[in-house]
């Protein structure tokens, strides 16, 4: 199994851009059929060098997270949260 982390840091952390976030991120699950699992989770620290939003993906192969990547329900939640992102960072890893 392939588990991806993205940390996700927003320009302007607040309430209402977490939300639209995590929203937007959970609006994935079933839409997608390679993508196993997704979680959201938010920062409770809210420091300098905290992300604010975590997402973890799974899939079963390294190919499967590629289609997904290139999805247009995966395209479709990115731009719908691209203004309020600062960064990201993400570690891949087999599980």
């Amino acid at each position: 199994m392939i588990t991806n982390n993205l940390l996700i840091k927003l320009k302007e952390r607040n309430n209402e851009n977490i939300e639209k976030t995590k929203a937007a991120l959970l609006s994935m699950q079933g839409k997608i059929e390679v993508l196993i699992e997704v979680q959201v989770e938010t920062d409770i620290l809210n420091k300098e060098v905290s992300y604010d939003v975590l997402l973890i993906t799974k899939f079963a192969t390294l190919e499967d997270m590629n289609a997904y990547i290139t999805h247009p329900d995966h395209i479709d939640a990115y731009q719908s949260i691209q203004h309020l992102i600062e960064t990201v960072a993400s570690v891949c890893y087999e599980s």
